[in-house]
């Protein structure tokens, strides 16, 4: 369904985007951010199901910067080499990446940040320091609660599972105190990737659940 397209940030690093394009009405656009396995199989779905909703959604390959071309899977392996490959980029270089995949989806309208895992720490992140946001959603992100003081400037909606190992429960507590206003769910008896159903940990209940929520967030925000 979609294509694979070149887009610059503001330092002139050029990265590859995933880009799948509405083929009806168009709501407005999305900038997916990638988990740390790369703009892989499960990311390009997930842009085709957001675009067949109405989104013209870009996925920028972060890890460009440090290697092309990832695609991890959700193995032992995969965890081992995106947690190296994480290591290794700059965050203030990642969020011109971030920044040049929202300037790109611009011209389709408003524009919504959604991320998983890594990713939605980053869209958290892009919420609070990039511009051109209507508003995101994160997926368990690990990295938010250690960035609980950051101020997003749009609407945030976050998702967080009730037995996340990599994010206790006292993580999803401090953000949710720092941030009253932030629309947050905890999914019961959910463990951390259970929206991704090329997860061990999927669970199509509470993926769906938390996938309505999230499309009745953005068409919340998301008005022309």
């Amino acid at each position: 369904m979609g294509k694979h397209i070149e887009i610059t940030a503001s330092d002139g690093h050029r990265l590859s985007a995933y880009v799948a394009e509405p083929t009806g009405t168009t709501i407005g656009a999305m900038v997916m951010v990638q988990e740390f396995f790369g703009v892989n199989p499960h990311i390009r779905a997930m842009a085709d199901q957001y675009a067949r909703d109405g989104f013209h959604t870009i996925a920028p390959a972060i890890f460009d910067r440090v290697e092309r071309g990832v695609e991890l899977g959700y193995d032992e392996a995969g965890i081992q080499k995106g947690r190296e490959l994480r290591a290794r980029l700059d965050l203030d270089q990642t969020m011109l990446d971030v920044q040049a995949a929202i300037d790109a989806a611009a011209p389709s309208g408003p524009v919504a940040a959604l991320g998983y895992c890594w990713g939605g720490s980053l869209a958290f992140l892009a919420a609070a320091r990039l511009q051109g946001l209507a508003c995101a959603v994160g997926y368990y992100g690990a990295q938010i609660a250690g960035h609980a003081g950051e101020r997003p400037r749009v609407p945030v909606l976050l998702h967080f599972a009730e037995h996340d190992e990599y994010i206790p429960l006292a993580d999803v507590e401090t953000i949710r105190a720092a941030h009253p206003e932030i629309e947050m769910y905890l999914y019961p008896g959910t463990e951390h990737g259970f929206s991704c159903n090329d997860r061990r940990y999927y669970q199509p209940f509470p993926a769906l659940l938390a996938r309505g929520r999230s499309l009745a967030f953005l068409a919340q925000h998301m008005r022309r």
